[in-house]
């Protein structure tokens, strides 16, 4: 009798994380603009003389294709050709750390099997910005917002929805359990402030929508700012997932050793 002929898929896709599976076995997990998040086995791949030998980076660029036998959670690899390398990503301990720090918001945020378009060229960017030398604490802030954007619960900094302020000339606060910035004067009233934003800090953001990862950290914002739309983000992101990203934390030890 027959075997069903399994459809090959292919598609140009960014490698997320990259795991070992037994012994000669990898799970890689990778983000594609047709077909969402997607995880599979590269059989084979920790072999000495595999195919794959070389291709299978974290955060790299590169074309897979692969197929799903019915009822399978895992899809089958079958080859990847890498197209960008993820370079110096993967040799310094701190963009190793932010590479992950990356990777698991999309983790997190992609859906399997959906179109991710929005999310596969935000990532793309940013990876490129990094690569080309853009500062890595600006391109972090600019793409924790933007996928907080794109998952639309990112509190929009505009004007005041209470009373119409302009947040730009006294800055914002973030109330507890609130889901919208609100000027000063309606948000710190009685102790409803969780987060105070600077007048600078909401500029910063306004810029992050407007332009690329590049010149959104030209000229580059100063720590105060940066830190302050990290501890937003943070904010926003703990209330939607109900918990922190594992890759934060690590990098919060790191900060503090």
């Amino acid at each position: 009798m027959l075997q069903p002929v399994v459809p090959l898929e292919s598609a140009e896709a960014l490698i997320l994380t990259v795991s070992d599976l037994q012994d000669r076995d990898r799970i890689v997990a990778f983000l594609t603009r047709e077909h969402g998040k997607k995880k599979g086995v590269a059989k084979g791949s920790r072999a000495r003389h595999s195919r794959f030998a070389g291709q299978l980076q974290p955060l790299g660029k590169a074309a897979i294709t692969w197929f799903q036998k019915d009822g399978g959670d895992l899809v089958r690899i079958s080859s990847v050709e890498l197209i960008r390398p993820a370079g110096k990503l993967l040799e310094d301990l701190d963009d190793i750390l932010l590479g992950s720090y990356l990777a698991e918001h999309l983790i997190e945020f992609a859906q399997e099997d959906e179109p991710s378009e929005p999310l596969f060229r935000l990532l793309d960017a940013t990876l490129e910005a990094l690569l080309g030398g853009v500062d890595r604490d600006a391109v972090a802030r600019y793409f924790e917002a933007w996928v907080l954007r794109l998952a639309g619960i990112f509190p929009a900094p505009r004007d005041c929805p209470e009373c119409g302020g302009d947040l730009t000339i006294k800055g914002a606060v973030l109330p507890r359990g609130g889901d919208g910035l609100l000027c000063p004067d309606c948000g710190g009233r009685e102790g409803r402030a969780l987060q105070t934003l600077l007048p600078a800090t909401i500029e910063f953001l306004l810029r992050i929508g407007r332009v690329g990862p590049a010149l959104a950290a030209d000229p580059p914002p100063g720590e105060r700012v940066l830190r302050q739309v990290e501890a937003l983000c943070a904010e926003v992101r703990c209330g939607f997932l109900q918990h922190e990203l594992k890759s934060r934390l690590v990098l919060e030890q790191i900060r503090g050793r």
